[in-house]
């Protein structure tokens, strides 16, 4: 029989997750992790597999506790007119220092899809999956607050802040300012 875990699987993901959103998964090596997480190696391997497996489950917490708490309004059954611009302002003021994580880091899935990890089937699932997810919950957002649009125009201007969101996502990291503008600029655009 084998031993009970003696650890908080929820802290040590939350532990790893700031390692690799910090590094990268590539540039994250295993003994930063055991330093981040206060456990050895065979711990983390025996309780997630691998490195794989603990970045897999960082990516998950990432998901649960950054992303879609930001997108829950927006994939509500009542998507409030005013929802989209407060998740736009909201990004935006996160992305300038109030998650210092993000304004650091940039985020973490578009972060991955720049590194060795890019051409791996399951994170690109999972890319997939945010940005469908994104698109959808922007889109929401459109239809409540410019209901006056019609189904073209409508889907225009999700497409245009779908990407406006995403590519601030990528220059916050070097550039806060520009994220911030662009954040700025697709507030500004749903009129």
């Amino acid at each position: 029989m084998g031993r009970a875990r003696t650890f908080d699987e929820d802290a040590v993901t939350r532990s790893a997750l700031g390692a690799f959103w910090e590094q990268g998964y590539s540039e994250t090596a295993v003994p930063e992790l055991e330093d981040a997480t206060g456990l050895n190696r065979s711990s983390l391997y025996h309780a997630f597999g691998s490195k794989r497996g603990l970045f897999d489950a960082a990516v998950e917490r990432y998901l649960d506790e950054v992303v879609r708490p930001r997108l829950a309004p927006l994939l509500a059954d009542h998507v409030a007119p005013g929802a989209l611009g407060d998740y736009l302002r909201d990004l935006r003021e996160a992305m300038l220092g109030g998650l210092p994580e993000l304004a650091a880091n940039g985020c973490l899935l578009m972060n991955a899809t720049g590194s060795s990890l890019g051409h791996d089937a399951d994170l690109q699932h999972v890319v997939t999956r945010y940005h469908a997810d994104l698109r959808a919950a922007i889109g929401a957002g459109v239809a409540a607050h410019r209901p006056d649009l019609d189904a073209a125009a409508a889907r225009d201007l999700a497409t245009a802040c779908t990407a406006m969101v995403l590519a601030s996502m990528m220059i916050v990291r070097v550039n806060p300012t520009a994220a911030g503008e662009m954040l700025a600029t697709a507030s500004r655009t749903l009129g």
